[in-house]
C-alpha cells in the first residue's frame, strides 16, 4: 500500500512538473470548446430527421409514405411506435414525427366527394425550434398537397394536423461540450500513456522498476489512479469554463457522470497500454497513438452527430468505444438520462475494457 501512494504521488508530481504537457492537454480541448462554441454554440442543428408511422398499412398510405421518403428536405425512417417517436423528439433525437392515421386509404377512396372526410397526416414538431418545425410543416405539406393533386385533380382531399411537442431547448455547445469531454479522457489516456510508458521503455525506468519489488500491478494501480484523479480535475475545469461562458449544465447524476469519466479513463488507458507494448520506441508510439485517435475525433460523434454519417457506417461507428462515451456524457449532462437508459453504452464500455486490459498484460513489456 505504502509503495501504490508513493508511485501515485510521484507520478501526479510528474504531471505537475510538466506543464507544457499539462498546458496543452487542458488547453487545446477548452481552446476548441470555446471556439466553436462562440461560432456555432447557439445554431440549431438544421437535419430534418423524424420518422413516418403508417398506422393505416393500405395501399393508399404506402404511397404516402413513399411520396414522404422521396422528399429531399425531409430525412423519414419507418417505425411503428407512437409513445417512442414522442420520447425522441422531445430529447431532440428527431425534428418530425409524421402519423398517417387508421382509415386514411378509406376516407381518400372518396376522392374529396365530402369535404368533412378530408384525412388528416398528424405531424408532430418542436415547439421550441420554430426554424426547423415551420420548414418541415411546409415540406410535409407540399408532399400532402402532391398527392392529394394526384389522386382527385386538385381536390385537397389530404391536409395535415400540426402538433407541437415540448422538446429540450439544445444549442450546439450542449452537444459539444460533452464531445469535447470525451475527446480530451481519449486524448490523454490513449495518446499519454503510449507515450509515457514507451519512453520510460526506452530510457530503462520501467527496467529498474522491475529489479525492485514493486510489482507490476502495484505499478498499473498507481498509474490509473493519478490518471484518474487528473481526469477529473480536468473534467471538473472543462464543465466549469462551460457553465460560466455558455451557460451549459449537468442535467442528470454528478455520480453517473464521474462513473462514464472512470470507464472511459479506464478503457483508453488499456489502450494507451497496448499501444506502449506494440511500439518499440518512443517515436513510433506517438504515430500509432495519433493513427488511431485522430479518426475517432471525427467517427465518434465529438463535433459531430453519428446519425448524419453515412447509413452503411454508423454500425461500426456506433460500436466504438469514443462514440460510446460521448453518447453516455451527452445523455446524462443534456438529457438527464439514468443508468437504466444508458446500460448499452456502460456495457460496451466495460466490454472493451476487459477486452482492452486482457490485451495489454500481453503486450506489455517492461524491457
Amino acid at each position: 500500500m505504502k509503495s501504490y501512494i508513493q508511485l501515485t504521488l510521484a507520478q501526479l508530481r510528474l504531471f505537475a512538473r510538466n506543464r507544457q504537457v499539462l498546458f496543452f492537454t487542458l488547453f487545446m480541448p477548452l481552446f476548441f470548446m470555446i471556439m466553436l462554441g462562440s461560432f456555432l454554440g447557439n445554431g440549431n442543428d438544421i437535419s430534418l430527421n423524424g420518422v413516418v408511422i403508417d398506422q393505416d398499412q393500405s395501399a393508399e398510405s404506402r404511397v404516402m409514405v413513399e411520396a414522404l421518403q422521396a422528399n429531399q428536405v425531409l430525412k423519414l425512417m419507418p417505425a411503428e411506435d407512437l409513445n417512442a417517436a414522442l420520447e425522441q423528439l422531445k430529447h431532440g433525437d428527431q425534428k418530425l414525427v409524421v402519423v398517417i392515421q387508421k382509415n386514411y386509404g378509406s376516407a381518400v377512396a372518396k376522392k374529396g366527394l365530402d369535404s368533412s372526410k378530408a384525412s388528416f397526416l398528424q405531424v408532430y414538431y418542436d415547439q421550441t425550434n420554430q426554424m426547423n418545425s415551420l420548414i418541415g410543416l411546409q415540406a410535409v405539406e407540399r408532399v400532402a398537397d402532391g398527392v392529394s393533386k394526384s389522386i382527385t385533380n386538385y381536390v385537397p382531399i389530404v391536409q395535415i394536423e400540426p402538433l407541437g411537442v415540448q422538446a429540450l431547448q439544445l444549442r450546439y455547445i450542449d452537444f459539444l461540450v460533452p464531445g469535447i469531454l470525451a475527446m480530451m479522457i481519449m486524448s490523454n489516456n490513449l495518446n499519454g500513456v503510449a507515450g509515457q510508458i514507451a519512453s520510460w521503455r526506452e530510457r530503462g525506468v520501467l527496467r529498474r522498476m522491475q529489479s525492485t519489488p514493486l510489482k507490476a500491478s502495484t505499478f498499473i494501480a498507481a498509474q490509473i489512479t493519478a490518471r484518474l484523479v487528473l481526469n477529473t480535475l480536468q473534467a471538473m475545469i472543462v464543465l466549469l469554463v462551460g457553465s460560466l461562458i455558455f451557460g451549459t449544465q449537468v442535467n442528470g447524476s454528478w455520480l453517473l457522470l464521474l462513473l462514464f469519466v472512470v470507464l472511459g479513463t479506464l478503457t483508453f488507458m488499456s489502450i494507451g497500454f497496448i499501444i506502449a507494448g506494440v511500439a518499440k520506441t518512443p517515436e513510433s508510439a506517438g504515430p500509432i497513438a495519433g493513427f488511431i485517435s485522430f479518426p475517432l475525433l471525427f467517427l465518434g460523434g465529438v463535433f459531430f452527430s453519428v446519425s448524419n454519417m453515412p447509413e452503411f457506417l454508423q454500425p461500426i461507428v456506433k460500436s466504438i468505444p469514443i462514440t460510446q462515451l460521448s453518447t453516455a456524457l451527452r445523455q446524462v449532462m443534456n438529457v438527464g438520462a439514468g443508468l437504466g437508459d444508458l446500460w448499452l453504452e456502460a456495457l460496451l464500455l466495460s466490454i472493451w475494457l476487459v477486452v482492452s486490459f486482457i490485451i495489454a498484460t500481453f503486450t506489455f513489456k517492461w524491457e
